[in-house]
């Protein structure tokens, strides 16, 4: 691929690393397609079992390549339904991110901005270097602040005044407030980053596979559950289902506790 790079060689974990450096990996028609693609493609290898999502270079993702998108690129003047169909093409990044059967660990290293913050928004856990700095700067273009799942997800992980701030300023927010807000779960230097998001995900991937994709797919539907007995009824579910398995029964019959 150009501009997307696979990693399988970790055991049950799977690295997709931007890499367009040059260009602070901005998103490309390109790197759109291929990320599509590659999820896509990790969706149905039951041999990954978590997947780390990160940036080459000194940045994560500075955003839409408004300069040297490609073709498929829509300007104002289009038509309406064009506009809005480049905009759908787009928010399937992180729709397609959310709905990897695999948790994904978003490992940030540098500038995460715009299409690549919703992309971060997305992942399940989001850990960042202290070099890393986020942003929503549509709102600097003149354009909506809230894209690509940021109004859904940003108020769920941080809170609506902390999202309102971020995204009607607009302002850089640093890997110290991210951490302070909630956004991301670890801050470390940038030489441990890789590192550690490799070993969360590999923390992860040792775990039973039906067991963690229900984890995950509980939390996203028990985070706008109406009320209580709509999340224990789903939560009884999967215990149920879990519990059946070959893998809990193997995993029952080595615990010793911890």
């Amino acid at each position: 691929m150009d501009s997307v790079d696979l990693d399988t060689s970790s055991d049950g974990v799977a690295v997709v690393r931007l890499s367009r450096p040059d260009r602070l990996n901005a998103i490309n028609e390109t790197m759109r397609d291929e990320l599509l693609s590659t999820f896509a493609a990790l969706a149905s290898d039951r041999d990954v079992r978590a997947v780390v999502l990160t940036g080459a270079g000194r940045g994560f993702c500075s955003g839409i390549d408004v300069r040297d998108f490609g073709p498929g690129l829509v300007d104002a003047a289009a038509p309406a339904i064009d506009r809005m169909r480049f905009q759908e093409a787009m928010a399937g990044l992180p729709r397609a991110v959310r709905e990897l059967p695999q948790p994904v660990v978003a490992a940030v290293n540098g500038a995460c901005v715009g299409a690549g913050f919703a992309l971060v928004l997305a992942s399940d856990v989001r850990i960042c270097s202290t070099a890393a700095t986020f942003g929503n700067a549509a709102i600097l273009l003149g354009l909506s602040g809230a894209e690509m799942g940021m109004s859904y997800h940003l108020p769920r992980i941080v809170g609506t005044s902390v999202a309102a701030d971020w995204m009607l300023t607009g302002r850089t927010v640093t890997a110290d407030e991210a951490d302070r807000r909630g956004l991301v779960s670890q801050v470390v230097a940038p030489d441990d980053l890789d590192t550690r998001a490799l070993e969360l995900a590999a923390l992860i991937a040792g775990h039973a596979p039906l067991g963690v994709e229900l984890t995950k797919r509980a939390l996203q539907v028990n985070t706008d559950a109406a009320h209580l007995d709509a999340a224990l009824e789903l939560e009884n579910r999967n215990q149920v289902l879990t519990h059946a398995t070959d893998d809990a029964a193997d995993r029952r019959a080595t615990w010793s506790g911890r």
